[in-house]
């Protein structure tokens, strides 16, 4: 059986629901798993005009294609011995996601080559420049390839600051960007335990430890501080994975619990950094005037807004039903303080 006819034959079964368990040469399967791709790549939802339309389009079409591509399933034998023709050792780094597989167990190819991935970056790391040194990303925890949001927060104008608290804080590179900025007290938080798991070998790596507490919390840890930083997901909508949660806020919810209850967390004279892009305004998921309504009804006030033009490369494509939004997407920090002083 040819490539071409495998991988139509393939996506056809998988597209109804039958799963495909590979038991043949790796690397044939990955080529497999490509072919796929390409063919799912072909059929893009149809354009429409209304921005909010064309991105649940969108949303919906990457929803299926994962779901269509984890159809193609690979055997881990007990320790994650893979045991098939020209495939590497995955033992280490199914151990990271996974644990001590001491059972036989099926998981997608798609996952598999993720967890791959993952091991990788997070032996390699992700070189930040505000920090002048590496991040590391765990599996599930969203790598900082994009500069803008750190950037301006280690650029922003900061008063003496001795206690900050990064919510949200995933792999702890703005906790450990406050820390290098001379902070001596920060608390991060994250409601995810492997992004608690990621800050804190980040912030050791890094040598913060000691002005950086990590712990798991939804939102705010106990007390006040002079600045809390938050970096939310910018787009409201339903993540499809834990990576996705870091992008997508069901509903806003996390973005509005954040403006609804920090003034509670800031001392005398403190401020909130609440760092967005305004792509869901491109897209008319949520209004600018929605979000400043939120502040005033949150009793805040807007001190500053700094801001930057995206330079990740998806802003700079030319292809695809969100082009246009990227292109034009800025990412800001608000400067944020309590109206009345508490």
């Amino acid at each position: 059986m040819g490539t071409e006819l495998r991988a139509d034959l393939a996506l056809r079964l998988a597209s109804q629901g039958v799963g495909m368990l590979w038991r043949a040469d790796f690397a044939d399967a990955r080529r497999l798993l490509s072919g796929m791709s390409k063919r799912l790549d072909r059929r893009p939802p149809e354009p429409v005009q209304d921005p909010a339309k064309s991105f649940y389009r969108h949303r919906q079409a990457r929803k299926n294609r994962a779901r269509v591509l984890g159809m193609l399933l690979i055997e881990l034998g007990p320790g994650a011995v893979l045991d098939l023709p020209r495939a590497p050792d995955v033992r280490a780094a199914c151990r990271e996601v996974y644990g001590d597989l001491v059972e036989p167990c099926v998981v997608p190819l798609r996952e598999l080559l993720g967890v791959l991935s993952a091991h990788q970056w997070r032996r390699d790391g992700v070189h930040v420049p505000a920090l002048n040194a590496r991040i590391h990303p765990h599996y599930g925890v969203f790598p900082p390839t994009r500069n803008e949001y750190v950037d301006l927060v280690s650029s922003a104008e900061m008063a003496r600051v001795r206690t900050a608290f990064d919510i949200g804080t995933g792999t702890g590179v703005l906790a450990a960007v406050l820390a290098r900025r001379g902070v001596h007290r920060v608390v991060a938080t994250d409601v995810a335990p492997q992004a608690v798991a990621c800050a804190r070998d980040n912030v050791r790596r890094l040598g913060v430890g000691d002005r950086v507490t990590v712990t798991q919390a939804d939102l705010f840890p106990p007390g006040r501080a002079d600045l809390v930083v938050c970096n939310p997901p910018w787009i409201p909508a339903t993540p499809n994975s834990p990576l996705d949660a870091a992008v997508f806020d069901r509903g806003g919810h996390m973005l509005s619990r954040f403006i609804r209850g920090v003034a509670d967390h800031l001392t005398v004279g403190g401020e909130a950094w609440l760092v967005l892009s305004d792509l869901a305004e491109l897209l008319e998921l949520r209004t600018r005037a929605q979000l400043l309504a939120e502040f005033d009804a949150a009793g805040l006030a807007v001190l500053e807004r700094l801001g930057v033009g995206a330079r990740h490369p998806r802003a700079r494509s030319a292809h695809g039903p969100l082009a246009s939004a990227r292109a034009a997407e800025r990412v800001s920090l608000w400067r944020l303080g309590a109206e009345n002083g508490k």
